[in-house]
């Protein structure tokens, strides 16, 4: 059995209980060595786990180690930073797999874009500011669908969260701008949130790129951009005293 699992934002302890059990139970754990934090190998997995760094593996070397512990009855890991659903390259995975009848389940982590949120002490969904969170990244090295380019998704100015962007950032600022948003808007680099080496840069749009160069930021960190994290939004209807709900009636206003 493959268990593909989330290894969390960064922090050892914001792994879930489900995914350290299952390191805990693991022979063989196949980890991303250059992102996942080693704490988290370090604190769950057996001292005779048998451990394996995909950052210097292939696709294919991968399955073939996890056919050798499949052949010998063994139960596998395959950890991933963050929750592996976003930018995990874990479909071609699951199909590698069910190609040749192994199965596998996956125990979702705490994204890193929940844990730069919780660094910047921000809400993605500000009622009347933003109801619209767009995961993203800027097109590098790997394409990007023309109808997802950044300039094309700034025009909707919601929250932003770009992966994979830092060493990008000067054509990012362009493409932000020319697509919609400010160059006064907020913004902010996350580096590596909820590790102990954590560092946040708060800037706008328009001084993104001086941001990243200046503190030689390229990797490792997260871009949020959008008046998410301004100062104006209007009070939550949910706990108004004026607003009725299922569970509470709205009170008189005063005279």
């Amino acid at each position: 059995m493959v268990h593909f699992v989330g290894a969390g934002s960064g922090a050892a302890d914001l792994i879930t209980v489900r995914g350290a059990r299952l390191l805990g139970e693991a022979d063989v754990i196949i980890y991303a060595g250059s992102l996942v934090n080693p704490e988290v190998v370090d604190t769950y997995a057996r001292g005779d786990c048998a451990l394996y760094d995909s950052a210097a593996m292939t696709l294919e070397q991968m399955i073939a180690v996890i056919r050798e512990a499949e052949a010998a009855g063994k139960t596998t890991v395959r950890l991933h930073t963050g929750d592996s659903s976003i930018y995990g390259a874990v479909r071609e995975q699951f199909d590698a797999l069910e190609a040749l009848g192994i199965p596998y389940d996956v125990c979702p982590g705490v994204s890193a874009f929940c844990g730069a949120a919780a660094a910047l002490g921000a809400e993605y969904t500000l009622p009347e500011v933003s109801q619209t969170v767009i995961i993203t990244r800027a097109e590098g090295r790997t394409p990007v669908p023309e109808r997802e380019r950044v300039r094309s998704l700034a025009a909707h100015r919601a929250t932003m969260v770009l992966f994979l962007s830092t060493a990008l950032t000067e054509k990012l600022q362009g493409e932000l701008i020319a697509g919609g948003y400010p160059a006064e808007t907020p913004a902010a680099i996350v580096y590596k949130a909820t590790w102990p080496e954590e560092k946040i840069f708060r800037c706008t749009v328009g001084t993104l790129h001086r941001t990243a160069a200046e503190n030689g930021l390229r990797k490792t960190a997260l871009i949020v951009v959008g008046n998410c994290l301004g100062q104006n939004y209007a009070r939550s209807r949910l706990y108004d005293p004026g607003f009725s709900t299922e569970f509470r009636a709205a009170e008189a206003a005063a005279t």
